[in-house]
């Protein structure tokens, strides 16, 4: 199964997350499909939440499962489920 899900980047203490479609099979840090964007819960910055919509909704269209967290944060960017 295909899934949209958070894939962890940054030093320890400094997590960044991309939101990723991937093979459920796959590590949680393994090799993806697509990169839809980036998560940053600290908020360091404005843009600590950017998703593609459009790519995001042409995956779910498609039969692309979304994790608890990564529905929570495309719903945030106006993403329909």
């Amino acid at each position: 199964m295909v899934k949209i899900r958070l894939s962890r980047f940054g030093s320890a203490h400094n997590p960044h997350y991309r939101i990723v479609v991937a093979d459920a099979r796959r590590p949680r840090d393994g090799g993806y499909i697509e990169d839809l964007g980036h998560y940053d819960p600290r908020k360091t910055t404005p843009t600590y939440l950017k998703v593609n919509v459009e790519r995001a909704q042409h995956w779910l269209a498609n039969g692309a499962q979304a994790t608890d967290t990564a529905r929570r944060l495309l719903k945030a960017q106006g993403v329909k489920f």
